[in-house]
């Protein structure tokens, strides 16, 4: 299987997902957007992996390759591929499919409870409550035909899916101790004083017990959403 990558910033890559699709016998190929590289044609790869970024989906005018990742998007989900979308890679989906994507009531940074919720047939559940890795300040309406899967105190939209291989998570299940120094590292200047923002020490504090319920719930999802096509 040929999975694409698509990556927005050199900070924020695949992480655990790498290992987790290279034991599958996947070929992982990376399209870096903020690296001027082209847009793959759908024929070259089998499913598709959006990324996070500390930019907004609607900053077309500084990132104008944002158009035409939104259309790759677009057309690999009307192609019946799998598509993941983590952080802004789900925030990009819903743009894609015309969802409004906008500023949160608070920005959510640090490891913060999620509330899994029923979704129907076919579709991940997540358990009723799990601490995961937030960053964001953005977050979106549900696209059209979508089933909520999480929400958290802060915000409803933290996870989706459209049929059983299109899938938006609003958080990182993605990141080990490496990338989250990174992410520290890059974007501390976004942590500030509200009741949903953790400091880096708290956040490295936390981390440690927190981290491998994450990692399992990376697996169980990984697994589900590519079902019989790895």
């Amino acid at each position: 299987m040929r999975v694409q990558i698509f990556q927005h910033v050199a900070f924020e890559g695949a992480g655990e997902i790498a290992p987790l699709l290279g034991q599958r016998g996947a070929l992982l190929r990376t399209t870096r957007w903020y690296a001027g590289d082209s847009a793959p044609a759908l024929e070259t790869f089998d499913a598709l992996i959006i990324m996070g970024g500390p930019m907004s989906v609607n900053d077309e005018v500084e990132h104008p390759w944002l158009i035409e990742e939104k259309d790759v998007v677009r057309r690999a989900i009307r192609h019946g591929m799998p598509v993941l979308g983590i952080c802004l890679g789900a925030q990009l989906i819903a743009s894609a499919l015309g969802a409004r994507v906008y500023p949160g009531r608070e920005r959510e940074i640090g490891w913060f409870a999620i509330e899994g919720l029923e979704p129907g047939p076919g579709a991940y559940r997540f358990p009723a409550q799990i601490s995961v890795l937030h960053w964001h300040g953005e977050t979106f309406d549900l696209p059209a035909g979508a089933r909520r899967l999480a929400r958290s105190a802060i915000c409803e939209n933290q996870a989706f899916c459209i049929g059983e291989r299109v899938v938006g998570l609003q958080f990182h299940l993605e990141m080990g101790p490496p990338a989250i120094e990174a992410i520290i590292e890059h974007c501390r200047d976004e942590i500030g004083d509200g009741p949903f923002m953790q400091t880096p020490a708290v956040i490295r504090a936390l981390t440690p017990g927190r981290i491998e319920a994450s990692r399992e719930q990376l697996q169980g999802l990984i697994s589900g959403w590519l079902g019989d096509f790895i």
